[in-house]
């Protein structure tokens, strides 16, 4: 199950990461860090899907994403291109 890790005190406050969650799962905490700002937080971590967008939007590299060896399947069956399989 993937895992967002925020390190609240080095967040500013920017928000670029809740728009750019596609699960919408991340919001601003209420509460502010020790350089004045409030911070990023998830508040729903079993709808993570891992997709990283969230710590490559953030500009002060508060943010990392945990896969834990789990691998996604996106189809069912192979991709043909062109009629090749």
């Amino acid at each position: 199950m993937p895992c967002v890790n925020i390190e609240k005190n080095r967040c500013k406050g920017c928000e670029l990461c809740v728009t750019a969650c596609p699960q919408q799962i991340i919001r601003m905490s209420t509460e502010i860090n020790v350089k004045g700002y409030f911070y990023a937080e998830v508040f729903d971590q079993p709808r993570c899907i891992g997709c990283t967008l969230c710590g490559l939007t953030c500009p002060d590299l508060a943010i990392t994403v945990g896969v834990n060896a789990v691998v996604y399947r996106f189809f069912d069956s192979p991709i043909t291109i062109g009629g090749a399989s």
